[in-house]
């Protein structure tokens, strides 16, 4: 098989998340450890760090990558979902596994993935741990895929768990409140390896201290251990400023994701880095730490975080597609400073609680409802019901382009765009 064949193999026979939702979940990890063990445990070749959590997770992740590579190490960055190209999931130093070794992968162990029944995920984090070890990677940052406890990359042995923080996001699998769902996030937390907290929550606390006791691991939260400065925006970065609590010393740092949201996430990116220094082998240099999170789009190739597509007109997207995520991207767009007007191209997949996504978002902006290419995209017409019950200025598409097409016909130079909703409308306008 060519490498087109062999997509069309994998989404054909192993259906993913991403593209059906739920009929592609396969929770437990007794089958990606079968196949693992058959194929040599390729992920215990490096140093592993695990990254789970609601929202996040993925710049986090993609943060710690940028930093190590500027230590020096050779750096694995596992993720999902991609955005336009499949092979966005696994990274090496920041280029994309190749054509052909995915293709070679599934040569190789089609036969095997078949008779376990893999699921389309548990074949894409085996083929990440793989490529791997074929790569001398030393150190590699690894993102789960929904929860964590029964999530396919918790058969890795990590150095240290990372859980951003914890929302109402499928809670059909994980729970339907916040302390059943950080039982389940809570179960990468490995014996004696501690686990940084991005965001302390008085509703799930509790059962993750609970964990980290019983397994003799430290819990540090990341905004007990830095606190915020002082933070703006200057010559295209966000500068924030964090202080480090136990002595009070300063980090100044210029950061290319310009997501106010991701101060948070910057400072739990430092506390995975004072634990790693304290705790591990692995050394990381204060000025691997400024120039890393300093140029983490270059470094990582990491997209569709408050990406500026466009500054006259001012044109953003965002990945945000849950209630968590969409409330920090509304806070910025209601503070945004463009003196003209703001308009929003939007889809949502049928299974988020897009009304409660929708009634955070600003009510003074004109809305182009559409529809994501896939089969859990939410019609417009679902869309169009609840915009109407909020009072929203509105009209719709049936598609992405079209949705783009009718607002760049109304932009001027002094509005602005704004994309999101859905990481797969995101994914379509920077096609």
């Amino acid at each position: 098989m060519n490498y087109t064949e062999t997509l069309d193999y994998l989404y054909s026979s192993m259906p993913s998340f991403q593209q059906v939702g739920g009929d592609a979940y396969k929770p437990g990890l007794e089958r990606i450890s079968e196949f693992c063990r058959s194929i040599g445990n390729p992920q215990r070749n490096y140093f592993v760090i695990h990254v789970a959590g609601t929202n996040g997770k993925g710049s986090v992740s993609n943060m710690l990558a940028a930093v190590l590579q500027q230590a020096g190490y050779q750096v694995g960055l596992f993720t999902s979902p991609h955005l336009t190209d499949f092979r966005e999931r696994i990274r090496v130093n920041g280029e994309m596994i190749s054509k052909q070794k995915v293709v070679n992968f599934v040569d190789r162990y089609k036969a095997e993935m078949e008779r376990l029944q893999l699921s389309f995920f548990e074949m894409t984090t085996a083929m990440a741990f793989d490529y791997f070890a074929q790569s001398d990677v030393e150190v590699a940052v690894i993102e789960t895929g929904l929860g964590g406890r029964l999530d396919a990359t918790n058969i890795v042995q990590s150095v240290i768990s990372v859980i951003t923080n914890i929302g109402l996001e499928h809670t059909e699998y994980l729970g339907d409140s916040l302390p059943k769902i950080a039982r389940e996030k809570g179960g990468i937390i490995k014996k004696c390896t501690p686990v940084v907290v991005g965001e302390k929550n008085s509703n799930y606390n509790l059962v993750l201290e609970e964990i980290a006791d019983d397994l003799r691991s430290e819990l540090i939260y990341a905004d007990e251990a830095f606190t915020l400065g002082e933070c703006g925006f200057a010559d295209g970065k966000q500068v924030v400023t964090l202080n480090r609590s136990r002595d009070g010393y300063p980090y100044r740092l210029r950061l290319d994701l310009l997501g106010e949201y991701q101060r948070q996430n910057l400072a739990t990116v430092a506390t995975v880095l004072d634990a790693l220094h304290e705790t591990t082998p692995l050394s990381i240099s204060r000025r691997a730490f400024v120039e890393g999170v300093r140029d983490v789009c270059a470094l990582t190739s990491f997209r569709g975080r408050w990406q500026v597509l466009s500054e006259k007109p001012f044109v953003v997207c965002d990945t945000a597609h849950n209630e968590h995520g969409i409330a920090e991207v509304a806070k910025q767009l209601k503070n945004r400073t463009n003196s003209g007007a703001l308009i929003c191209v939007m889809g949502f997949c049928e299974d988020k609680e897009f009304s409660k996504m929708l009634s955070q978002m600003p009510s003074d902006a004109h809305y182009i409802f559409t529809q994501a290419s896939i089969r859990r995209a939410a019609s417009v017409d679902k869309i169009s019901e609840v915009a109407v019950s909020l009072g929203l200025d509105f009209e719709v598409a049936p598609t992405v382009e079209e949705a783009l097409v009718k607002a760049q016909s109304q932009l001027s130079e002094d509005d602005m765009l704004f994309i999101g909703g859905s990481t797969f409308v995101v994914a379509e306008a920077l096609v």
